[in-house]
């Protein structure tokens, strides 16, 4: 397995931040998913923004986040705030 770093959009930095939230190998990452991780990372890091949240998906589905469709990028949006809100 790849370190997180080397999925596409994630770097030393994003890489830095899960291992903080405990997330620390690829693996654990696909097991999470995108919302789950961006919300633990939240936890630890309250100021890492949605587009870490898009990293994480575009990562999960190898396309850059910037190329994620506005739509998708919309209901994780939805979906994390509502996470976050109902507690989880």
């Amino acid at each position: 397995m790849p370190a997180l770093r080397e999925l596409l959009n994630l770097g030393p930095a994003s890489e830095a931040m899960l291992h903080t939230a405990g997330i620390t190998g690829v693996e654990q990452l696909e097991e999470l998913g995108s919302i789950e991780a961006y919300l633990r990372v939240r936890e630890v890091r309250p100021d890492a923004s949605r587009n870490l949240l898009y990293a994480l998906e575009g990562a999960l589905l190898d396309v850059r986040w910037d190329l994620l469709p506005k739509d998708l990028r919309a209901r994780l949006a939805q979906a994390a705030d509502e996470a976050a809100a109902g507690g989880r």
